[in-house]
């Protein structure tokens, strides 16, 4: 079909379908690799479709998310490197899913871009289907749009969409939450996926600033560009050995809004999150973007992970045991506060 499927009118109207048809062949390989058990066809028709395997499931409980990667993308643009970008896709809805304590099984994904290059479009999912690998969700399905007119050649934007599944009696709440539970962090790789447009300003992104591509000797010899595109940490295999062998109280997927705004979303009203600031193991990054763009230490708070992309909460007994295997499956995990009886949700001290 592809053969005979051709418009010369739209092309000549900015958008060449079959750019379309090639990058759904490079991207093929990638897709591959993402294959599980309730795959049931190949990409390239009307729907994904994926086969439920209910065994062991009383009564199960579907949990979907959808997100982007926000400005992100316009310096993976500035820098040329499109292959980890997906990543960063896959990572923003699978950890929020996670904190119902929903195993990921399957992503779609949607590209916008001005301009169909196939090869980027493909090293593009190549970052999808690699978090689709670190997340064991099935990548069956997605879209890619041009839109002349409405973007530069050059940019796109990228989001998609995870479905979960959860025994409704182990999906993860507050309930049994209490004065004396203890605060874990599981640390980031860097910015993850959020407070970008605050980056743009404070390094000068969008006029390409010659001082993002300088290596540095605070960030390990990378440079601030390099160190600010590094993909974001995905937690669903360690937290999913962590569900099999610890009553978790509650979980928390550090984004936009920080540390006040996601904490509390997984503590109920009457107790709050007492953390020791100086437990945070902050990454060199987020001091240096509050002293380049004199930053306060509560809008670091507010608008960064500061080093930790996800917040374990567990009974006091349960912390060496949780420690141990988060720590075996790659997660250097570490105490940064208890949960308090408190007006206030969270307190920073």
């Amino acid at each position: 079909m592809h053969e005979i499927s051709k418009s010369d009118s739209y092309a000549a109207a900015g958008v060449d379908i079959t750019a379309g048809y090639k990058s759904v062949e490079l991207m093929k390989q990638h897709i591959k690799r993402t294959k599980n058990a309730g795959c049931l066809d190949d990409v390239g028709g009307f729907g994904g479709c994926f086969g439920l395997d209910l065994t062991g499931i009383t009564e199960p409980v579907l949990v979907s998310g959808t997100d982007g990667c926000g400005t992100k993308v316009k310096l993976a643009i500035l820098m040329d490197k499109h292959d980890t970008i997906g990543i960063d896709a896959v990572a923003m809805c699978v950890n929020d899913i996670i904190c119902c304590g929903a195993k990921p099984l399957f992503f779609l994904d949607y590209i916008a871009c001005g301009k169909n290059f196939p090869e980027k479009i493909a090293a593009i999912v190549g970052g999808v289907a690699e978090g689709c690998v670190q997340s064991g969700a099935a990548l069956i399905g997605g879209e890619t749009a041009e839109h002349p007119g409405l973007m530069p050649q050059e940019d796109y934007d990228l989001a998609g969409y995870c479905t979960g599944i959860v025994d409704k009696s182990k999906i993860i709440d507050n309930k049994t939450m209490a004065a004396g539970d203890v605060v874990i962090a599981l640390p980031s790789t860097g910015i993850h996926s959020n407070g970008f447009s605050l980056c743009r300003k404070v390094f000068d992104i969008d006029n390409n600033n010659p001082e993002l591509y300088v290596a540095r000797e605070e960030l390990g010899g990378r440079t601030i560009a390099e160190a600010l595109l590094t993909p974001t940490r995905i937690y669903v295999k360690s937290v999913l050995a962590l569900l099999e062998r610890v009553k978790v109280k509650g979980i928390s997927h550090i984004t936009g809004g920080g540390f006040y705004e996601n904490i509390p979303r997984s503590i109920p009203e009457g107790l709050g999150a007492k953390i020791d600031k100086s437990a945070v193991r902050v990454l060199p990054i987020f001091d240096m973007i509050a002293k380049w763009g004199n930053i306060p230490e509560r809008d670091m708070y507010n608008t960064y992970n500061m080093g930790v992309g996800m917040s374990i909460v567990v009974a006091k007994e349960d912390v060496d045991t949780a420690l141990a295997i988060l720590r075996e499956h790659g997660d250097d995990a570490y105490v940064i506060g208890e949960i308090v009886v408190s007006d206030d949700p969270i307190v920073i001290e």
